[in-house]
């Protein structure tokens, strides 16, 4: 499969227990495009690392503590931050609280393995 349903049930959309307090349904996606939604319960962390994808995260509902490089922000319902590639980047939900997260391109680590390989196949012949 190398993208989602176009369109997307909240009652059909898995969601992931990913560990931690936190939670993860995908949204959508492709191979040049993915959302995802984020929960985090009361405390809960998204420990810092980094990865070779731009993410525009959008806070739902909660309060985030998030560190992007260095700079820690706390961020509300209607805020939002950009999270270029590569760079060092997590967050705490000290309230709990939901989270949209946008990736370009898609986090290939999210969906079933070899869900890209025909992009992949293709940009390497």
């Amino acid at each position: 499969m190398s993208q989602s349903k176009i369109f997307t049930s909240v009652d059909e959309a898995e969601i992931e227990d990913i560990g931690g307090g936190l939670k993860r349904q995908m949204l959508g996606y492709n191979h040049e495009l993915m959302a995802v939604k984020i929960w985090f319960a009361k405390g809960a962390i998204g420990y810092n690392h980094a990865h070779r994808h731009s993410q525009v995260t959008y806070v739902v509902e909660g309060e985030f503590h998030f560190n992007i490089d260095g700079v820690t922000k706390i961020l509300k319902p209607g805020d939002s931050c950009m999270i270029p590639p590569h760079a060092d980047h997590g967050a705490t939900c000290h309230t709990g609280g939901i989270l949209i997260d946008t990736f370009s391109p898609a986090r290939e680590d999210f969906v079933e393995e070899g869900a890209f390989d025909h992009i992949h196949n293709k940009e390497n012949s």
